[in-house]
């Protein structure tokens, strides 16, 4: 009996078990679910010579970081599929194989390729589709835009597909279509719970339409089933974190990052551990709240060990934080000096946005707002090249605006608080902050602030009218 995938492909293993294995190993992955690679382990043992079996377990190995293993067993995989393995089989893998080894202008290409001809092929599909997914780390300026397009253009195979409403439904929030966004993404999340990505699409979407309230509660009932060795399980605390930071309590995010973020705590992929924590105690001292230095050194200490060297401008860019928060100056300097070298060898498809980026966060962390502004100003439409989400990008917009605000520019600050709430609903994040009834006396500078603005973002303004230090340097 030929077997097949849960979306009727043919898998070239004449192994009941190895089969049923790959599909359950495939659905936790899609899922980011607990028992991925023990899942796949059981497909390699039930048949050694099924290639996609080793490809998808080499594709969770590069989520953790574990280069040599994820191109150990790529390699492998391509060995297999070329003794044993259909037309579909053999682009799978190498698609895949390109993916991890880095080559990213050649993944993308074989993916499209890949998808116009087998557009059910869930797998590769993923990889241009996520935050951290080929897409977002090409350096185009659009990678929302393809994102979406692409789910558009094979959405009429997926009915109502968990995995696909899920992906897809973030695809809109992400590109800005907030409201259809989530509508469909819960539809996914509603199929199937046991479903990270679903918890993860959601809430992104509840930061962009405000439900910040709704994210706490959100995070509060489901987390309990997700065991802390998930792969999204910290990331998903963080945007719990940032719903604190919303209200004011900083208490609360720090007591999140010291259960589940900090380095000692964190079970998360290398990646997130370097950009959730960097992030979140950036955040928290650009706000006005205080972060004991003893989390800045453990964290950076961590953080040099995990990236080293200068790789993907996302993690540059937060390595720069925790250099720039820490007064790691050779550190910083070798890295600039690495992305430079990159940037003038055209190996670094983001472009000059990135070492702009890491020296306006330098002079944000050495208080001179006034550079950090005038560095950032001509390349915020270019942040998007470092990819990520919306979220985890808007740490530099609101960097700008600190810097802004405490230059003397409100002015200017005004202006992108409008253009956020034109892009956002006001939901919750709107309402008039409690020291406002104090602060009659700095009425002058906070009128030009919009009254229409978040929590956190207020707060930003209400630390520059009331002198409050930014906690970092």
């Amino acid at each position: 009996m030929a077997h097949e995938d849960r979306y009727g492909l043919p898998l070239s293993t004449s192994s009941h078990e190895a089969a049923s294995a790959y599909r359950e190993g495939v659905d936790l992955m899609l899922a980011g679910w607990t028992g991925t690679a023990e899942t796949l382990e059981r497909a390699m043992a039930a048949d050694p010579d099924f290639a996609l079996a080793h490809i998808a377990r080499a594709r969770v190995h590069g989520f953790y970081q574990q280069g040599d293993l994820a191109r150990s067993k790529a390699a492998l995989a391509r060995e297999l599929v070329a003794k044993r393995g259909t037309e579909r089989e053999r682009s799978h893998v190498e698609t895949l194989a390109l993916a991890i080894e880095g080559q990213l202008p050649e993944a993308i290409a074989l993916t499209l390729k890949h998808i116009d001809a087998w557009p059910r092929d869930v797998v590769v599909l993923s990889l241009p589709l996520g935050a951290f997914g080929l897409f977002a780390f090409s350096g185009m300026p659009d990678h929302d835009r393809a994102r979406h397009e692409l789910c558009e253009r094979v959405a009429h195979h997926y009915s109502e597909d968990w995995w696909f409403l899920t992906l897809y439904g973030w695809a809109m929030t992400e590109n800005g279509n907030v409201a259809r966004g989530r509508a469909v993404t819960e539809r996914g999340f509603a199929l199937r719970r046991a479903n990270a990505h679903a918890a993860h699409a959601v809430l992104h979407a509840m930061f962009e339409d405000g439900s910040i309230d709704a994210a706490d509660r959100l995070v509060d009932d489901w987390i309990q089933s997700y065991d802390r060795t998930g792969i999204l399980h910290g990331h998903i605390r963080w945007h719990q974190a940032l719903g604190a930071l919303e209200h004011g309590d900083a208490a609360r995010a720090l007591a999140i990052y010291a259960d589940v973020l900090q380095p000692s705590a964190t079970q998360a992929p290398p990646l997130n551990v370097i950009t959730d924590g960097a992030s979140l105690l950036w955040r928290l001292s650009a706000y006005g709240h205080t972060v004991p230095e003893a989390l800045w050194l453990d964290a950076d200490a961590t953080a040099q060990k995990l990236f080293p060297k200068s790789s993907l401008p996302f993690a540059d860019v937060h390595m720069a934080l925790f250099a720039a928060a820490t007064q790691n100056q050779e550190a910083l300097a070798a890295r600039l000096a690495a992305i430079e070298q990159r940037l003038g060898d055209g190996k670094l498809p983001a472009g000059p946005v990135v070492p702009a980026i890491c020296r306006a966060l330098v002079a944000f962390a050495d208080r001179d707002y006034a550079s950090c502004g005038q560095t950032l100003s001509p390349i915020l439409g270019e942040v998007v090249r470092i990819g990520g989400s919306h979220a985890q990008r808007e740490l530099i917009e609101d960097t700008y605006i600190v810097a802004l605000m405490r230059s003397g520019e409100l002015p200017r600050a005004r202006a992108l608080l409008d253009a956020r709430l034109h892009r956002r609903p006001v939901g919750t994040r709107a309402g008039r902050p409690r020291w406002a009834s104090s602060a009659t006396k700095k009425t002058s500078a906070w009128q030009q602030v919009p009254a229409r603005t978040g929590r956190a973002i207020r707060r930003i303004a209400d630390g520059w009218c009331s002198g409050i230090p930014s906690g970092l340097g």
